[in-house]
């Protein structure tokens, strides 16, 4: 694996300098997890931030009433938990793996050496400011557009603008990162079949008509 290739690609340190990513690479730890397994949960100790390098890593708050509260899907080369640098010493969420992944992990007391560096503090907080208007548009979608609605810009930006799709999660984590219920979105596939605008069987979906000229 190039770790400098991966580091090069990823959003958080694409635009750093080849000496910084040689000296992230360095610190890197690669760490291979399996499906449903929980890398951290709410409020444990902040030891590292991640990089994702392939598969899907779900990120979610518990509510007090025991509901988890999806906050984001995390995509590979997206960065996660870099909270615990600088904000807070503990996991402000969980993160579970919904798929097979392969994740570096880059820990906290080495990344602080690294962020007493000028160039590498600026790249960090403009990351933070990205997640910022991440979480207000996310917060913006599900109070005003519609279950179908986030539905299928869930799957385009997820699976991209093709017209057949094959699903790499399961209806409930998908109903989850929509904000809604399991029930309630079998209920909007049965309508949106009745209607013909998509066929979902099992894990393939296909956009049908003026939706898939849509997307």
């Amino acid at each position: 694996m190039d770790w400098l290739i991966t580091l090069a690609q990823a959003n958080f340190f694409k635009d750093l300098s080849p000496e910084s990513r040689k000296a992230l690479a360095e610190i890197a730890i690669s760490r291979d997890v399996k499906k449903r397994e929980l890398l951290f949960a709410e409020g444990d100790k902040g030891h590292s931030i991640y990089l994702l390098n392939s598969g899907t890593v779900q990120l979610f708050k518990t509510a007090p009433d025991g509901n988890e509260i999806v906050i984001k899907l995390i995509q590979p080369g997206e960065v996660f938990a870099e909270v615990v640098l600088v904000e807070q010493d503990r996991y402000p969420v969980s993160a579970v793996a919904l798929t097979d992944c392969v994740l570096f992990l880059f820990p906290r007391r080495d990344l602080h050496r690294l962020l007493e560096r000028e160039d590498f503090r600026n790249d960090f907080i403009a990351m933070l400011m990205r997640k910022q208007r991440y979480l207000a548009e996310r917060i913006y979608d599900l109070s005003t557009r519609d279950v179908e609605e986030r539905l299928f810009r869930f799957l385009r930006e997820h699976y991209g603008t093709r017209t057949d799709i094959r699903l790499t999660l399961s209806k409930k984590d998908i109903a989850a990162a929509i904000g809604t219920t399991p029930e309630t979105l079998s209920r909007l596939i049965q309508k949106l079949s009745e209607k013909g605008v998509l066929s979902w069987q099992g894990k393939e979906i296909e956009l049908i008509g003026d939706k898939a000229k849509d997307e």
